[in-house]
């Protein structure tokens, strides 16, 4: 079912909030601050538990390989902010009249994320009514990834890497706000996850960006002893959804036990490439 809705601009007679002309004016902040940007690239999935961010993380680190490409990560997913961590960011922001500046990670990678805001183990919350607080949470949420792009001084990056929250709708919130290369799309093996992944992709392709390609992550149990990768998940989601849309399958990711993720496949890493050519 669709439903329209009135945006700010078909709003007649005059507009006492000048909510037009703030909107306007942050629009016009977050292109000037991507205009030293060469490409910006979403990774994002139907569904939470994929492991997105670990894959977002890794394929940052294989990006910056030897410090010759200069990679940023901006982590969307706003209540389960988890990139940081993995890329091993830690704060404090530094803040200045002039922007909020990214904290360097491992390997020189630039991170901006809600978890480099919050207190440890405290979850985000919006100031606001606490009635009816559904109606305005999504615009608050869109409205924080609009000021995240704003105002974070990425500097000149060869990749802006977004790591986004499970479903579609931030993603039809960035592609609003800034020219995108793509949108990688990350899957569990199984049925369940190939059906969330197909509706976010659709969504995605509806809202005009293309899809670079589909990784399947958890792709078996590598035995670490036996130097083998056992079954997993039941199914096929990686290759069934490359051969619904179209797109190649650019890898296959086992799970690996311990702390260390394994590499991304050099697979995704060209495809991205490919788009900073």
């Amino acid at each position: 079912m669709t439903r329209r809705l009135r945006t700010y601009a078909e709003v007649v007679g005059p507009d006492r909030s000048g909510l037009a002309a703030q909107v306007g004016v942050q629009r016009d902040r977050v292109r000037r601050r991507l205009a030293s940007v060469k490409a910006v690239v979403a990774v994002m999935s139907g569904k939470g538990g994929v492991g997105k961010s670990a894959v977002t993380a890794g394929l940052a680190r294989a990006l910056a390989g030897d410090g010759a490409r200069a990679v940023g990560v901006l982590d969307a997913d706003l209540h389960g902010p988890t990139v940081a961590r993995l890329l091993g960011a830690r704060g404090p922001v530094r803040v200045d009249a002039e922007a909020v500046h990214p904290v360097v990670a491992e390997g020189g990678v630039r991170v901006f994320s809600t978890d480099l805001l919050l207190d440890d183990g405290h979850p985000l919350s919006w100031r606001g009514p606490d009635s009816e607080r559904f109606v305005w949470r999504s615009t608050l949420e869109a409205g924080a990834l609009r000021e995240f792009l704003a105002d974070v001084a990425w500097g000149a990056l060869d990749v802006l890497l977004v790591d986004l929250p499970p479903g579609a709708d931030r993603l039809a919130d960035l592609a609003a706000l800034a020219p995108l290369a793509g949108a990688v799309a990350v899957t569990l093996p199984s049925e369940e996850s190939r059906r969330a992944v197909a509706r976010a992709i659709r969504a995605a392709r509806a809202d005009g960006v293309a899809l670079l390609g589909v990784v399947e992550n958890m792709s078996g149990y590598a035995c670490r002893g036996c130097d083998a990768v056992q079954p997993l998940f039941p199914g096929d989601a990686g290759a069934a959804l490359a051969r619904e849309f179209d797109a190649p399958l650019l890898g296959r990711i086992p799970f690996v036990p311990g702390d260390a993720p394994p590499p991304v496949p050099s697979t995704l890493t060209d495809r991205v490439l490919e788009v900073l050519a």
